[in-house]
């Protein structure tokens, strides 16, 4: 029996925004389906909730056109958040001394199912 394949994912690489604060977003649309997923991050105040909310977008259209999977039927099976590289910077302070700022930077990944019947 060949396994047909019910999932389609999308990722945004080296998003500048951290991980910890994709994190927060992410955890809201696990397991919800495509439509409560969407309004949700819709009415999220964190500045992550639109780029969250393209790799959705993302994902269903990729469901849809390489899959022929319908987008009435899925729901968000992982969605999980991988650091990305840091851009490490410096500040200047105090006596001639310099301060390091990292900017980090995260990988998203969104993978959508389509529920099985029965």
């Amino acid at each position: 029996m060949a396994e047909q394949v019910t999932s389609a994912k999308a990722t945004a690489k080296t998003v500048r925004i951290a991980a910890r604060k994709v994190r927060l977003v992410v955890d809201l649309i696990k397991g919800k389906s495509v439509a409560e997923a969407a309004a949700i991050l819709d009415f999220t105040p964190r500045g992550a909730s639109p780029v969250v909310s393209k790799v959705l977008k993302s994902a269903v259209a990729n469901a849809e056109n390489n899959f022929d999977l319908d987008s009435e039927n899925l729901f968000v099976s992982e969605a999980f958040v991988n650091e990305g590289p840091t851009l490490k910077r410096f500040r200047p302070r105090a006596k001639g001394s310099a301060s390091p700022i990292n900017k980090r930077t995260s990988h998203i990944t969104i993978v959508v199912s389509e529920k099985e019947e029965g």
